[in-house]
């Protein structure tokens, strides 16, 4: 596991994770996921196969950000993702989006043909606001070789939180909006921007 100091106090630590630290640490970053996502207690008993699966897909990308305190060690943050491709249940769901909302067959199956997927980018509700869900968002995309990084976020009036605020800061652009994902009722934007992401993106915006 190979860790890389995030510089901030108090020194949190930003970490790899391999498959296999992801398993290991899956009933802990599922909370983080349920608690930023204000889901109800449970929904982390119906994610934990699916999130298991993920770790399998070609490309698949972990890390995690750890604090100290009190003495314990926990995590701050947690974020994952792989290679998109064909077949895959969020493409489907995007690709359906995308037609909804008229984009042309050609733009649709450049897009789709080779992006990152950010599946999951979550910071605990009470360790929010410290720079740990960018730098968490930065160090997937540093070497990443596809072509575009996709990922949905839920809609929020205004675009007023902090994921929204990040995200256009670095550049993400509509691709979908006001979309309803099968098995969730709130409407979620599909957002995307092209790849590399530039150390220097965002820093002056």
């Amino acid at each position: 596991m190979r860790t890389v100091d995030t510089g901030q106090a108090p020194r949190p630590t930003l970490v790899d994770l391999s498959a296999s630290d992801f398993r290991r640490n899956l009933p802990e970053a599922l909370n983080i996921y349920v608690q930023a996502m204000n889901y109800p207690r449970g929904t982390e008993r119906s994610r934990a196969p699916m999130w298991t699966e993920h770790t399998t897909r070609r490309g698949w990308q972990g890390a995690a950000v750890i604090v100290s305190r009190e003495g314990r060690q926990h995590l701050a943050g947690v974020a994952y993702g792989y290679r998109g491709e064909a077949q895959q249940w969020w493409q489907e769901q995007v690709r359906h989006g995308m037609r909804a909302g008229g984009w042309p067959e050609a733009q649709i199956k450049n897009l789709l043909s080779n992006y990152f997927e950010l599946t999951e980018l979550h910071v605990r509700p009470d360790e929010q606001g410290q720079g740990f869900g960018e730098a968490l968002l930065r160090h997937l995309l540093r070497n990443r070789t596809e072509h575009a990084v996709l990922l949905s976020t839920p809609e929020v009036a205004g675009e007023s939180n902090r994921a929204w605020h990040l995200y256009r800061r670095l550049g993400f652009h509509d691709v979908v909006r006001h979309f309803t994902f099968t098995g969730d009722a709130r409407p979620f934007a599909v957002l995307g921007r092209a790849l590399p992401l530039h150390a220097d993106d965002g820093r002056h915006a």
